[in-house]
């Protein structure tokens, strides 16, 4: 940022500088209209340099950059836009003189700043390709010029009114489903998770894994749900008391039986070893149904042992 000062006073209260902040990215610029006071601080005076200052900047999440003396090209950005805004300025007011239009508006420095901002910020940079619009907010602004051109198809007379009166129909129809819809939702919906029960059962326990996750026998209802668990999330099932609680009639806990098609269907094999004394080899066996514990099973017993035995022989030598 920098300053523009001597300018002619403008405006109720005689602003005669400005202040010029550009972003750095998409070379948006702030033009802020202001005095020259009698005493200003310099680039480097004390109390930008003191630690207070500096630290200050480090609360805020900035750093500080302090230009050279009498080298303007430390601050580029906005030295290159100063003379820019004093063409600008200059071809629209004098010092001295007031310019003023057929509608007298008259054309002073702080009056033409908010055009002067949509002005620069609808050209394209030379550095970015872009305007600096187009960069901060992803649309260009609508220029005056745009309304003025003569491609315009010429639109019937009632046009303009029926376009009010759908304006007007759409937000009355828009407020009426928003007024439906909480309704409904206040009176309807009854999923609030706040007043849902904390635990869910009773569930029979098929497996515990390394004593850390456990897992449950689900019903038809829940078959869409992983049936491992943290053991943090179960507690014991304990039936009512029928002398505290003589009115309740809980729901007898049944085992489920385990399902036989799965009782003896091998997932791999984990270890192989040779009986001594005999030519013979047995196979560790982990089944597909946790409830089952790994066991030792000669390649006679065991279905479809060929291709099990090629998979493990694979993992274990895969360069083979």
């Amino acid at each position: 940022m920098d300053w523009v000062t001597a300018l002619p006073p403008s405006g109720d209260k005689g602003y005669d500088a400005c202040l010029v902040i550009l972003e750095r990215y998409s070379k948006t610029p702030i033009f802020l209209p202001c005095h020259k006071d009698d005493t200003a601080m310099g680039d480097r005076d004390p109390k930008f340099t003191s630690a207070l200052w500096t630290n200050l900047h480090r609360f805020f999440g900035t750093k500080v950059s302090f230009s050279t003396s009498y080298y303007p090209q430390t601050d580029g950005l906005a030295e290159r836009m100063i003379p820019a805004l004093d063409d600008i300025i200059r071809t629209f007011c004098a010092y001295g003189l007031e310019l003023k239009d057929s509608d007298g508006f008259t054309h002073e420095g702080c009056t033409l700043i908010p055009a002067l901002e949509l002005a620069y910020k609808s050209s394209v940079h030379s550095s970015t390709g872009q305007t600096p619009a187009m960069l901060e907010k992803e649309w260009n602004p609508q220029l005056p010029a745009d309304t003025l051109r003569n491609d315009l198809i010429d639109i019937h007379p009632t046009a303009s009114s029926f376009k009010i009166m759908l304006d007007k129909v759409k937000h009355h129809a828009k407020k009426s489903m928003e007024d439906a819809f909480g309704y409904a939702k206040q009176k309807w919906d009854k999923s609030h998770k706040k007043l849902k029960d904390s635990y869910l059962g009773t569930f029979f326990i098929l497996a515990l894994h390394e004593n850390n996750a456990v897992q449950v026998e689900f019903s038809s209802e829940l078959q869409n749900k992983h049936p491992t668990f943290p053991v943090s999330f179960k507690k014991p099932y304990k039936p009512a008391d029928k002398e505290l609680f003589p009115l309740r009639n809980p729901t007898p806990l049944t085992v489920p039986p385990i399902k036989q098609s799965e009782d003896k269907n091998i997932k791999k094999f984990i270890k192989e070893r040779r009986l001594r004394g005999k030519n013979q080899r047995e196979y560790l066996v982990r089944y597909k149904n946790p409830v089952h514990e790994d066991e030792w099973l000669a390649k006679s017993e065991i279905p479809d042992s060929d291709k099990l035995l090629r998979r493990f022989r694979h993992e274990r030598r895969p360069q083979v």
